[in-house]
């Protein structure tokens, strides 16, 4: 079970037991980023709202959508996730005027939705992976649009936030139930202002929001920040860790597998975005390799008649030399999907002129070795191409896809010199 999925089931069932105890919060005075009433701005902090479409992430009960619309005069969105949660808000608000309730994913939600005028979560976004949340809600909001989030700094056991980008555990309290165990991204501000700013916003403020008693350490951070105009011309890569590979494992493979639809990516549980590929074991050659993780990653079946391998990569982290091998996949059967206990899954095919962010850097050096117009920033590696059978003219140097039964991709190499990936 994914993160966000053990996220879900547990906001499903705190939303069953507050079903059970009939409980439903009144709706709010003043809009509060805090448990705390009084602590912190309210509503101001979003600008004007008047008639503009709002949109509530994760909005629980449904009683901070319903004060917008009420006494602000929004029009409002109240996306939620839970089935129970969202049973909860109709219970009590359904019918009420300016606000419309959503169930579902708000990433799969914003994919169709026309953009919003601002958009906000109080507390909610710490539950879902800023990775795939922060694109779907850039591409959701119109230039210019705020986005406001309150999340956890502190907790109550004094913990502060992370420097990863990586889910902990937190407990969801109730008074007189069991607590629910979450998976929780609870990060430093400067963090979270790094992605924020990676995924098109920019951040205009950050604060720190503590309880009222000085004894309860609990803080809660509160980021207003403006989604920029357009997409940035480049997109980043994210670097790959700095602990040093097992001994055997100092050699990898990635694997370009390419069909009409674009270049097959995954993500990993780290949240990069990757080609299939992993490492070489003791035995196996590089074609081997590249089956062997293509099937245990994706399913997709192919034959070592079915690779190409493209050449070498060779750069290094904290003095640990990496050499990773590029290969191209003309052939495979099968349709990728996510496989059990792999570390890698979500397998989706991605249009080479509109490529995510967040690639990982292995990945981000083997696409621009073989494709150096490719808009990707990386740290540089030295690549090595392999020589092939029938050397490239200077006609012949372009690349198609053809089709035929099976997916076959024909190409022939740009360049035979070596060169370094991409370091812009």
């Amino acid at each position: 079970m994914s993160v966000e999925d053990l996220n879900a089931d547990a906001w499903t069932v705190y939303g069953q037991r507050q079903l059970n105890r009939a409980f439903m919060p009144p709706v709010p005075q003043q809009l509060n980023w805090t448990p705390w009433d009084g602590v912190g701005p309210g509503a101001e902090i979003l600008g004007d709202i008047t008639g503009q479409r709002v949109l509530d992430i994760g909005s629980g009960a449904g009683h901070h959508a319903v004060h917008l619309a009420q006494a602000h005069g929004a029009h409002m969105t109240a996306i939620e996730l839970s089935p129970t949660q969202h049973q909860r808000a109709l219970g009590t608000h359904a019918g009420v005027p300016g606000v419309q309730f959503v169930l579902g994913d708000v990433v799969d939600y914003l994919r169709t939705a026309e953009p919003f005028d601002a958009a906000y979560a109080i507390g909610t976004m710490a539950f879902a992976d800023p990775h795939r949340a922060l694109p779907a809600l850039r591409d959701g909001l119109r230039p210019g649009a705020l986005l406001v989030l309150s999340l956890l700094h502190t907790d109550l056991h004094d913990r502060g936030p992370s420097t990863t980008v990586a889910p902990r555990e937190q407990l969801i309290l109730l008074r007189d139930d069991p607590p629910l165990p979450t998976q929780m991204w609870v990060l430093a501000p400067q963090l979270w202002e790094d992605l924020l700013t990676e995924h098109g916003f920019r951040v205009e403020s950050i604060d720190l929001l503590r309880h009222p008693e000085e004894n309860v350490p609990v803080v809660q951070q509160l980021i207003r920040a403006r989604r920029l105009p357009g997409r940035p011309a480049r997109i980043s890569s994210r670097p790959r860790t700095t602990q040093p590979p097992a001994p055997h494992a100092a050699i990898g493979v990635g694997a370009i597998v390419l069909s009409d639809q674009g270049v097959l990516l995954g993500r990993h549980r780290r949240a990069t975005l990757e080609l299939p590929g992993g490492s070489v074991e003791a035995g196996e050659s590089l074609e081997e390799t590249v089956i062997r993780e293509l099937a245990e990653e994706t399913g997709l079946i192919a034959r070592t008649d079915d690779v190409t391998l493209l050449g070498t990569l060779v750069d290094h982290v904290e003095g640990v030399v990496r050499v990773t091998v590029g290969a191209i996949v003309s052939a495979w059967q099968g349709r990728p999907a996510t496989q059990p206990d792999e570390s890698v899954g979500d397998w989706a095919w991605c249009p080479l002129d509109r490529l995510p962010d967040g690639l990982f850097v292995c990945s981000a050096q083997i696409l621009t070795a073989w494709r150096p117009d490719l808009p990707i920033d990386h740290t540089p590696a030295h690549f090595t191409p392999y020589a092939h059978r029938t050397p490239p003219s200077a006609d012949e140097k372009q690349w198609a896809v053809a089709g035929s039964g099976r997916n076959e991709l024909r190409w022939t190499l740009r360049d035979e010199r070596p060169v370094k990936g991409d370091p812009r």
